[in-house]
């Protein structure tokens, strides 16, 4: 199995051993650092063990949550091993404070946080052994462990999109791609060599080369599948998966050419229990309000700085009506980042190096400050603090003629981040627009608690490294 479902959200399993296997070497490098700092005698150090751990396991944890903000374990697929320890020292030097701060408020069971030599010596103690348990890791696993073997029903141009827009490495995480079996008299669009021709049945295949699962790619169910034929690979302990469902495993996000009414009504997922919807208002409140304290000075230097450049007289923030929830309109709050006259011509797209973007604006857009004043709204309950992001009515009404389910978006509240803003860089036309609701279906669809912790630790990733900003 190369995923792990957790709260309805899909973790790539070797992520999750790597993430294990962080902390448990995060924990040594702390414990070597406090041996040689306090004890160097070994039966001492173990008869004291109880009262170490603690701070060992402390050290440990909040490591761990500033690499998953910063996407260290994301990177080792698009940044390489070198990639994925640069932003390993740079989690560290952060979580320095962090474990400080932690001292400060209980030093009277984490007696050795507050010496700052065994939190700098665990530091460089951790970041030598994470390199070499991570190369250690990386050349047991191989290339392809962890991965399902996957054979593809149907050659068509559902099996066609699955192939395209799962090869790429980035994607194609979780399995190894056997081939694709074309159904009789259906078009095939796949090419050649991908397709498996094989004599005798599915099942004969599956037997002589064992896969894990079969996914149904087929474009015309109507037009019959070999059912006795999957029901006796199921039996042999293959998992048969719908394309549609495979390919949300898989990418993080929803196939909109693929799905139908049917499929979002029978497929899991869109439930929302009071119990959730009182937790994430909880969440929302908590996380926007600790920010609106942390970033209150920002704000104050971000109005200045508009002031400085535009003149006194000229207006902080920029007010514009957005569609919300149930498709209710209302009004959000930015810093105003570009010219006062930027639509006297009517609403049109941001676009990359766009002329009317000021000079304050351009640096405060890059590092998404101008968002911040979104805080009002999350606090009024108008946003979320996670969720897909708001639209403007007249773009709402274009896309919802061309984009289908582009509608479906507007079940939950409008979010100050989302996972959409995570997964892909910013939108300024339709088709990326299209591509972008692929994720916002997938967390409308898979929405928890941990879903939306999870994109609110990444967005630091977002801030800090200018991701999808523009």
């Amino acid at each position: 199995m190369a995923h792990v479902r957790l709260f309805r959200h899909y973790i790539h399993l070797p992520f999750v051993i790597l993430g294990l296997i962080d902390c448990v070497v995060l924990v040594l490098a702390c414990a070597l650092a406090i041996f040689f700092r306090f004890f160097g005698d070994v039966e001492l150090f173990g008869a004291n063990l109880k009262f170490i751990l603690p701070s060992c396991v402390v050290f440990a944890i909040f490591n761990l949550i500033v690499m998953v903000a910063l996407g260290v374990h994301q990177s080792r697929v698009e940044e390489g091993m070198s990639g994925m320890m640069l932003r390993t020292i740079m989690a560290v030097v952060i979580a320095l404070p962090l474990s400080g701060f932690a001292w400060f408020t209980s030093s009277e069971w984490l007696w050795y946080l507050g010496d700052s030599s065994v939190l700098t010596t665990s530091s460089v103690f951790g970041v030598f052994l994470l390199g070499i348990a991570r190369s250690v890791f990386f050349a047991v696993i191989g290339k392809d462990a962890f991965k399902r073997k996957v054979l593809v029903l149907g050659a068509g141009v559902r099996a066609r999109q699955l192939l395209e827009d799962l090869r790429t490495p980035f994607n194609r995480k979780g399995f190894v791609l056997a081939g694709f079996v074309p159904m009789p008299d259906a078009d095939i669009e796949v090419d050649q060599q991908y397709l498996l021709n094989f004599p005798g049945t599915l099942h004969d295949y599956v037997l002589r080369s064992p896969v894990a699962e079969i996914v149904v790619a087929v474009d015309d169910r109507r037009k019959g599948l070999p059912m006795e034929d999957l029901l006796e690979c199921k039996m042999e302990g293959v998992k048969i998966v719908d394309g549609a469902s495979f390919y949300e495993r898989e990418s993080r996000k929803v196939a909109l050419e693929m799905i139908t009414p049917g499929w979002l009504v029978f497929s899991d997922g869109f439930n929302v229990s009071s119990v959730f919807g009182a937790g994430k208002r909880s969440l929302d409140l908590l996380a926007a309000g600790a920010l609106f304290i942390a970033t209150c000075p920002l704000m104050l230097l971000t109005a200045i700085a508009i002031k400085i450049e535009d003149g006194w007289k000229a207006p902080v923030f920029y007010s514009q009506e957005r569609v919300g929830l149930n498709g209710r309109p209302f009004m959000v709050h930015k810093f105003r980042s570009m010219k006062t006259d930027a639509e006297k011509d009517g609403a049109v797209w941001a676009k990359k190096n766009d002329s009317r973007v000021t000079r304050v604006g351009d640096f405060i857009r890059k590092v998404r400050i101008d968002e911040l004043p979104q805080l009002f709204n999350v606090l009024n309950g108008t946003m979320a603090f996670v969720g897909p992001r708001p639209e403007r009515p007249v773009f709402v009404e274009q896309l919802t003629r061309k984009i289908p389910f582009y509608n479906e978006r507007h079940r939950v509240k409008p979010g100050l981040t989302g996972w959409a803003q995570l997964c892909f860089a910013y939108a300024d036309n339709e088709e990326d627009t299209r591509e972008k609701l692929r994720y916002d279906l997938y967390y409308i669809k898979n929405q928890s608690l941990l879903l939306d912790l999870l994109v609110i630790i990444q967005t630091v990733e977002v801030v800090l490294f200018k991701k999808g900003s523009r």
